[in-house]
């Protein structure tokens, strides 16, 4: 288990980062820490990074992430940000993705933020203050070939956090989205030379993404000077994805 928040960021606000032992999740738990904010992270090995306290989850099982968000508010306090961050890909064309290939990735990263946030939301409710930013993808409006089962869950976030606000909007509670495009993390280490100067070619910045690009992001949106933005997607991409 990574060492707990120091007594100097007591009176910070909590957040929880799902899947936060690596990759984006990591860098904005590492993000929030940095600001001075109260950060747990949810991961299947327990790691996290130094400052956050990290809890065992699956956001697979409910009674897993009831256990780890208990801890949470045991060590920390109620969840007032909730970033939810955990997810997998099973890529493969239509014609060759299994149904397991589909629901898992269903379950994973839609009906586990489903899980996640409704174990949170209470709390939100009672405070009359929150803070709901869900990890979407360009991928969701954008589409991608060989990712149906991801963006399809992708895009689904986007139902849940305008429901969301349309909800409990007038609680003090904001829901919107992060979509990054191609961000430098495993999933481009992986593309061959020639891939990379396809998908470069395609992004008007010209660069991929850091993780840092989307960790700021989302540290903004979960401030006060945010307070006045719900349903929203921002994209964090380059532009790639403009008009989608």
């Amino acid at each position: 288990m990574s060492e707990t928040p120091s007594a100097a960021a007591e009176n910070a606000r909590v957040v929880l980062v799902t899947g936060g032992n690596r990759g984006i999740g990591r860098a904005v738990a590492e993000e929030f820490v940095r600001r001075g904010y109260r950060v747990a992270v949810t991961s299947r090995n327990g790691d996290g990074p130094e400052g956050a306290l990290a809890v065992n989850a699956d956001v697979t099982d409910a009674a897993s992430i009831d256990e780890a968000i208990s801890q949470v508010e045991q060590q920390l306090g109620p969840v007032e940000i909730l970033v939810a961050n955990a997810g997998i890909t099973r890529d493969t064309l239509l014609l060759r993705m299994s149904e397991s290939d589909f629901t898992e990735v269903i379950d994973t990263n839609l009906t586990g933020v489903f899980r996640t946030i409704k174990r949170v939301i209470k709390g939100q409710i009672r405070a009359r203050w929150g803070r709901v930013i869900l990890l979407s993808s360009v991928v969701g409006q954008y589409g991608s070939a060989g990712q149906i089962n991801y963006a399809a869950a992708k895009s689904g976030l986007v139902g849940i956090a305008r429901s969301l606000t349309r909800e409990l909007g007038s609680r003090g509670i904001t829901a919107n989205l992060v979509a990054p495009g191609f961000i430098e993390t495993d999933m481009t280490a992986v593309l061959t030379d020639q891939q990379r100067t396809d998908y470069l070619s395609a992004i008007p910045a010209g660069r991929f993404g850091t993780v840092d690009d989307v960790a700021k992001t989302i540290a903004w949106l979960a401030s006060d000077d945010a307070g006045y933005i719900s349903g929203a997607i921002i994209p964090v991409d380059g532009g790639l994805g403009m008009g989608h």
